[in-house]
């Protein structure tokens, strides 16, 4: 379904995507596929007719990555205690494909804490605590050849975060430093001697998304009322420049915060970092605005047919993809999220093409997918992954869902695969993984459906 009078078709998605030196692969490495939070891969994904596969953990996992030697690191949060779990999956080991080899609960948080990590350049799963510290948590074998967890401190944030913050956001910047922000507006980096550096955004400021980084030095965070940039300067962070946008009247059904739900994406036609894009959360129709990387100048600032969106948008060279979450039935909200206005509203999905010209913001198609998963763009072969809602528009525990894959130039679904259960199997609009061998690991409410 096509609301817009633009082009049936559009050029191929296509631009290029900057590998961080201190993170694990390209694609795989962060929720979000990269440093940048761009949600596009280099790899291709799964075949027609692959196999699906349901392993229940007890917990939902909405960070799964993999790094350089194949095996797959997820971070999830156990439903009895909502205790934030390690584990490790070996594809390789004897038993099921995809089986947890390894496990390492972690201090509890709050419900977003500890969602957010990434793997460094050596393999090693980079996250922090509700006890605010600062691990690198390694995957090793004993001698009988079983695999372990390790968790390593790297830094004490506990006297640069007050008790009762966690940390929601956490990205290496391109000299090394780890940058994080927490739900209550503080913004610092660690450096590679383990100091601590900071600054606290303006009063009743929240972040409650990742941030991202980009070649240039440029850090970026959004919070539940501006978008910002930063960079590391002697050794402090320095604020670049505050985008004001607009929060809306209140906290929107289908989303987790008042505010933007966007992890701000890094993209560009030429070095991959030219342009940030988010997504406002206006009253009744939002705008996608894309802001000039170094000086925050608004390029563009567009409606785009979705009520709200708890999704970083997809981005790259050119063309920006926005996803609707508006209705989608979580079990939880964050603690301080507000009352949603209104309490609920069918979730009816859709996804839309933009694409960044000469002079200005173009809609390209918009698709009426009810896209349960955060949708990742496979450069490799030319595909929108994601995981469909399907049932009627007022959720219902009877609802199912299907892996489907979408044309990026028109919209149109290719492919889609039945998925087996249904609530229990509920991804929850969280990111997939999709692996080196070209299968898809999707976080689910309970566990992770591998497809492939």
């Amino acid at each position: 379904m096509c609301a817009w009078a633009g082009p049936a078709s559009a050029d191929p998605v296509t631009g290029p995507l900057a590998t961080n030196p201190f993170l694990g692969p390209l694609g795989t490495a962060t929720m979000h596929g990269d440093a940048g939070s761009s949600d596009v891969t280099p790899l291709a994904g799964p075949r027609p007719g692959a196999a699906v596969t349901v392993y229940p953990l007890a917990a939902a996992c909405p960070t799964l990555l993999q790094g350089s030697d194949g095996l797959v690191v997820g971070l999830c949060t156990a439903i009895a205690g909502q205790t934030p779990t390690v584990f490790l999956f070996d594809a390789a080991a004897t038993g099921p494909v995809g089986k947890a080899v390894a496990s390492l609960p972690l201090a509890r948080g709050s419900l977003l804490g500890g969602v957010y990590a990434y793997l460094d350049n050596e393999d090693r799963l980079v996250v922090v605590d509700g006890g605010r510290q600062l691990l690198r948590v390694a995957h090793v074998r004993n001698g009988d050849g079983a695999w372990r967890l390790e968790a390593g401190v790297q830094a004490d944030l506990s006297g640069a975060i007050p008790q009762g913050d966690n940390v929601t956001g956490l990205v290496p910047d391109w000299a090394g430093n780890v940058w994080f922000a927490t739900g209550r507006g503080i913004v610092g980096f660690v450096d590679a001697q383990g100091r601590v550096a900071t600054v606290t955004l303006p009063s009743g400021e929240q972040v409650t998304n990742s941030i991202s980084s980009a070649p240039n030095g440029g850090v970026a965070v959004a919070s539940s009322h501006a978008l910002y940039e930063l960079r590391a300067e002697d050794g402090l962070p320095e604020l670049l420049w505050r985008a004001p946008y607009d929060r809306g009247s209140a906290r929107k059904p289908g989303q987790l915060g008042w505010g933007t739900g966007s992890t701000p994406t890094y993209f560009g036609p030429v070095t991959g970092d030219e342009y940030l894009a988010i997504v406002d959360n206006a009253d009744d129709q939002v705008k996608l605005i894309v802001a000039r990387s170094g000086s925050g100048e608004q390029v563009c600032s567009i409606p785009v047919p979705v009520r709200g969106s708890e999704n970083s948008p997809i981005a790259i060279g050119s063309s920006i993809f926005v996803a609707s979450t508006y209705g989608y039935p979580y079990p939880a909200v964050p603690e301080g999220a507000g009352p949603a206005v209104p309490a609920n509203a069918p979730f009816r999905g859709g996804l839309s093409r933009v694409d960044l010209t000469v002079g200005g913001c173009v809609p390209v198609w918009d698709s009426a997918i009810r896209s349960a998963a955060v949708p990742r763009l496979s450069l490799a072969d030319g595909g929108i992954h994601t995981v469909r809602r399907v049932g009627p528009d007022m959720t219902t525990p009877l609802d199912g869902f299907d892996y489907v894959v979408i044309d990026p130039e028109t919209g149109a679904v290719r492919t889609s695969t039945p998925l087996p259960g249904t609530v229990a199997e509920d991804p929850l609009q969280m990111a997939a993984l999709i692996a080196r061998d070209g299968a898809l690991w999707q976080g689910t409410i309970s566990g992770v459906v591998r497809v492939g």
